[in-house]
């Protein structure tokens, strides 16, 4: 599984993708950078990727995943309730395909704020460490 580095402001996570069409195309088009916004305990930014949703695909997801949402060409990192959420569930604002996961303790994403310069790129694959 591919593994990515997303660093914005004070804050670096890892992440590993996974493997569907749209994880694929994330994939294609590192390294991304974008300028975060918040959504609730969502982070999300554009990226230069256009996929459909895929088969499966859902507006409920989970603590640590990372999505593409079709409707805004964005890359979302949760890590928390949105404004959507009901009960305890973290809810998207509509259905996004899980491209991935975060490695650790997501919710130092609170840190982020609206604005801050986002990166991400590869940092292993399949074959080992990537050289910058």
């Amino acid at each position: 599984m591919p593994t990515i580095r997303i660093s914005a402001g004070p804050v670096t996570v890892f992440a590993s993708l996974g493997d569907s069409p749209t994880a694929r195309a994330v994939l294609a088009a590192l390294p991304i950078t974008g300028r975060a916004s918040t959504w609730g305990d969502e982070i999300y930014f554009g990226i230069p990727v256009d996929a459909d949703e895929e088969p499966g695909s859902s507006a409920v997801v989970e603590l640590g995943d990372v999505a593409y949402w079709p409707p805004g060409s964005a890359l979302c990192l949760f890590f928390g309730s949105t404004p959507a959420s009901r009960g305890n569930e973290i809810r998207a604002a509509s259905a996004v395909n899980v491209v991935g996961r975060i490695e650790g303790d997501a919710t130092v994403l609170r840190q982020m704020r609206d604005g801050t310069p986002v990166r991400v790129e590869l940092v292993a694959n399949e074959d080992g460490p990537v050289s910058a």
